[in-house]
């Protein structure tokens, strides 16, 4: 199914519920819920797996020199896969971006309270929390955490190359949501085939919330692309790599 736009759509449901014909989704009330159901169903369907067409890279926030060690997701990430930082030095020309490694929030704190207060490249940072943290201040980070599912702590950084972490030298790959267009004209952020199950889970719904009554006709076609959908998750491969077991 090709896509369609957020008319279309309504159109359609509207159709199926003989009601009256619309020319924009705000000409009655009922082609507004049926609008409104639509919106409703993609939310749902868009929380409910990460979509390969959501996959992004991005910068990530800087904090600055308040706290020097911190990157921030931006408000729209869904879920974080992975973050590179270019760990370039001082008087390097060479691009260097390298992977940093996750360590879970107690295994982080015991990593870098093993360090020495009283050395002079171990700095004493407080966290937004209040809580006190033990820095490297000479050194690319190479180990992050998080606290608060918000903010990337990282276990360290490079006071000779940068006076804080910089958002121009990180890489994340993420999954990014869009905002919803509640236009006529507008096209919900769904690959093609995604489409029809759009349609028949919204026209499920509107049977129900709108004649008290159920389309099994739609529910049969809902499920049906809903368990097409599962198996049928990525357009390319996207980078997964399947065990052989030996086969050639």
């Amino acid at each position: 199914m090709a896509k369609r736009t957020l008319l279309e759509i309504v159109q359609e449901i509207l159709n199926d519920l003989d009601s009256d014909e619309v020319n924009s989704i705000n000409d009655t009330v009922e082609a507004a819920q049926v609008a409104s159901i639509v919106r409703a169903t993609y939310n749902e369907m868009i929380s409910n797996r990460n979509w390969p067409h959501l996959k992004k890279i991005i910068k990530l926030d800087a904090l600055g020199t308040s706290y020097p060690n911190y990157l921030k997701l931006p408000d729209n990430v869904k879920e974080l896969i992975s973050v590179k930082y270019n760990v370039i030095g001082d008087g390097e020309t060479r691009v260097q971006y390298k992977d940093l490694t996750w360590k879970y929030p107690d295994d982080f704190l015991q990593y870098t309270y093993s360090r020495n207060s009283d050395n002079s490249n171990v700095e004493q940072i407080q966290d937004i929390s209040g809580v006190v943290l033990l820095i490297l201040n000479d050194t690319a980070p190479q180990y992050w955490t998080t606290f608060d599912d918000e903010h990337i702590v990282c276990d360290a950084y490079d006071s000779a190359v940068d006076d804080s972490l910089q958002a121009n030298k990180s890489q994340a790959i993420v999954y990014q949501e869009t905002a919803w267009v509640h236009t006529d004209g507008a096209y919900p952020n769904l690959p093609e085939e995604a489409f029809s199950a759009l349609i028949e889970e919204a026209k499920s719904t509107a049977f129900i919330v709108l004649k008290q009554m159920a389309n099994q006709k739609a529910e049969q076609k809902a499920g049906r692309q809903q368990r097409w959908l599962a198996r049928k998750a990525w357009k390319v491969q996207g980078g997964i790599r399947y065990p052989s077991y030996g086969r050639r």
